[in-house]
């Protein structure tokens, strides 16, 4: 069985264009290597209703795994565990484990920089220990707003902050292990060609044919179009891109190596040049 999941990621700041989705990017391509599925990413604003109806959304979709980024921290638009609070009709309450995590932390950073021992817990700083009844809360290992997680029926949700750092500790403590538990032996290959000389129209039936010949095998082309970011002299100007998510008793990549050959003959005899990656 495969593991699906979803993310979802809150900010204006994704939506404006101000900040580049890198979580998305990172949590999409790490949970794909571990063997799960990745069915949908949605960015929504730090509104509390557009949180709660994406919730309520995916939870109709039934996947195994959820996870949010953004909006955990102190100020007056981290609004994720307000949007969870009202998707799963719970109040938000003050956690006595989220709490002590909140003040760890915050004593942690005050000793770091010869601050007083006392450390005020601000309304600011609380906010972040302030999270859905019934809900368990996620150590940080770097800053100070704990992530959450959270049971409904079959789906578990877990969310976590927005800076990527922060993100990327909790992800490796908490969710790697889970993922590889319930992923079992279902693993994520991949390998790519490059082809230069040849039209993607006229790559895309040979690629028709070698996806329905080995069974198994996706592959999908990407045009390299020249920018000035993006220097293409010298280096084929298609990338024909093959995955396949199975299990190592399947041989997959046996089924990938087959299938590179047949779409590089297929690409040699019709006028292209096939260069295989490292």
């Amino acid at each position: 069985m495969t593991l699906e999941l979803e993310i979802i990621c809150v900010g204006n700041e994704l939506l404006i264009g101000k900040t580049l989705n890198t979580n998305a990017h990172w949590i999409g391509k790490q949970a794909t290597n571990l063997g799960a599925n990745v069915k949908r990413l949605t960015v929504v604003q730090d509104i509390v209703d557009e949180i709660a109806t994406i919730i309520c959304e995916t939870l109709e979709r039934k996947p195994q795994l959820i996870i949010t980024t953004g909006g955990l921290g102190p100020t007056f638009d981290d609004k994720t565990l307000e949007g969870i609070a009202k998707a799963l009709n719970r109040k938000l309450e003050i956690n006595p484990k989220a709490l002590a995590m909140v003040k760890q932390k915050c004593a942690e950073y005050a000793q770091k920089r010869n601050m007083p021992d006392m450390v005020e817990m601000t309304p600011q700083r609380t906010k972040m220990a302030k999270i859905p009844e019934k809900t368990d809360p996620v150590q940080n290992p770097i800053g100070s707003a704990p992530g959450i997680k959270v049971k409904v029926k079959d789906t578990l949700i877990f969310a976590l902050p927005g800076v990527p750092t922060e993100m990327e500790a909790i992800f490796t403590q908490t969710i790697e292990p889970l993922i590889k538990q319930l992923a079992g032996d279902n693993l994520f290959f991949e390998k790519s060609l490059f082809v230069d000389g040849m039209p993607e129209s006229n790559l895309a039936p040979l690629i028709d044919k070698v996806m329905a010949d080995v069974q198994g095998v996706y592959i999908k082309s990407h045009v390299y179009v020249p920018t000035r970011n993006v220097i293409t002299k010298n280096r084929p100007h298609i990338e024909v891109h093959l995955t396949i998510r199975t299990q190592q008793k399947e041989k997959p990549m046996e089924k990938l190596a087959c299938a590179i050959k047949q779409l590089s003959s297929l690409v040699d005899a019709n006028g292209g040049t096939p260069s295989p990656s490292d």
